[in-house]
């Protein structure tokens, strides 16, 4: 975890992949990951049905992320930290700007108003520490595996999506920081953690079970089309 100094009252936490990204971070990653030919080619034609699903309509999302995951699991043993960290910050040097008007303008928004604000993503630190480098976050999280002599092991050490929730109150905890008039921005029910916690809960260009969650509970939705902005 990456922190900036501050001593901001109120806290606002946003989910990154699909929500402030136009994508999933891992998802580009793994791509230039075989594209400099640092995972086999083989990584490719192993995510194509699910990839070719979900665009097709024939599939969804999670279930496309969810193989992109599992492939990066297997093949990240033995490779150089190194060699991640250069392809992670070419994909970031080549996407930095690749992101939701609506998310990125309420970043800028929050910050004026002395926000603190925390980030967690599914996707592995090393690129989630690059992107940061251009939104700074006060604190950013993301999936951390174990690392020997310069090189991963394939063992998985955190996994922060599996609970936002106790994400957040920790970091609200360790800073001192109230979650009145707090802040959550987030796309799939993995981010009901948070937005349960939150006091401004906004669910931003959400998938069909957190739209039907935010409707029953009359949070707040934003979807952000071309370049449009609705707010439902």
């Amino acid at each position: 975890m990456s922190q900036h100094q501050g001593s901001k009252k109120k806290v606002a936490v946003f989910d990154i992949d699909g929500t402030i990204f136009r994508s999933s971070l891992q998802r580009e990653l793994i791509m230039s990951l075989v594209k400099y030919g640092v995972f086999p080619p083989i990584v490719r034609k192993e995510l194509e049905h699910d990839y070719f699903a979900w665009v097709n309509r024939q599939g969804n999302y999670e279930d496309y992320i969810m193989r992109v995951v599992r492939s990066y699991e297997r093949r990240i043993g033995g490779v150089a930290v190194d060699d991640v960290r250069h392809v992670a910050r070419l994909v970031i040097g080549q996407q930095k700007s690749r992101v939701y008007t609506f998310t990125r303008d309420l970043i800028k928004n929050l910050k004026r108003q002395s926000y603190r604000l925390l980030a967690i993503s599914g996707s592995p630190i090393e690129i989630v520490k690059e992107f940061n480098r251009f939104y700074h976050f006060d604190a950013v999280v993301g999936m951390v595996f174990e690392v020997k002599d310069g090189r991963y092991t394939g063992q998985v050490l955190e996994v922060p999506i599996h609970d936002k929730k106790a994400v957040l109150e920790q970091y609200a905890a360790r800073h001192g920081l109230s979650l009145r008039g707090s802040v959550g921005v987030g796309d799939t029910e993995s981010d009901l953690g948070f937005l349960d916690l939150v006091t401004r809960p906004v669910c931003f260009n959400p998938n069909s079970n957190l739209y039907r969650l935010a409707r029953r509970r009359k949070w707040q939705i934003v979807v952000e089309r071309k370049d449009v902005i609705y707010h439902l």
